[in-house]
């Protein structure tokens, strides 16, 4: 039986340290990326986020690890998922091409992006929809903000991969 040590990411969502338990040594109090400060622990709950699992039985490792999007204990989303979509929801409001309804339906679409859920491919479509009509600029926009925080069933329905 193996464990998970805790993590350490930024509030944007860099990792830091997957191993900030048993490797204190890479631990930093700043991200070197973007300057945020790092944490440890979900803020609401302050359950430990899950880091890299030591196994007791060795094998072939070197998967990268990528942080949760939300609290294992609380479910509550961790900072930088928030951040992505307050940011593609202010994005959603600078869009050319359209109506006050469509940008207002366009961000009702995120929350079921980013959970995978029965509503999930109704989100992704209606996304596809909308976004279709911002042209190249504001899809290639919304794709950088959202791609690393939609579900994989959104990411695969919206841009195939």
């Amino acid at each position: 039986m193996g464990t998970y040590d805790t993590a350490q990411v930024c509030r944007n969502g860099h990792a830091i340290n997957d191993r900030a338990g048993r490797s204190p040594q890479h631990n930093q109090p700043f991200c070197d990326k973007c300057g945020a400060p790092t944490l440890t622990a979900c803020e609401s709950c302050q359950t430990p986020i899950r880091g890299d699992y030591i196994s007791d039985v060795v094998f072939g490792g070197g998967f990268a690890y990528v942080p949760p999007a939300y609290c294992l204990n609380c479910g509550q989303p961790y900072p930088w998922m928030g951040a992505a979509l307050d940011a593609a929801r202010d994005l959603a409001d600078e869009l050319d091409g359209l109506s006050a309804e469509e940008r207002e339906s366009l961000k009702g679409t995120l929350d079921d992006l980013v959970r995978d859920s029965a509503r999930t491919p109704v989100a992704s479509l209606r996304f596809k929809k909308l976004v279709a009509k911002t042209g190249k600029e504001g899809a290639g926009m919304l794709r950088d903000v959202l791609v690393g925080v939609v579900s994989e069933a959104a990411r695969k329905a919206i841009w195939g991969a």
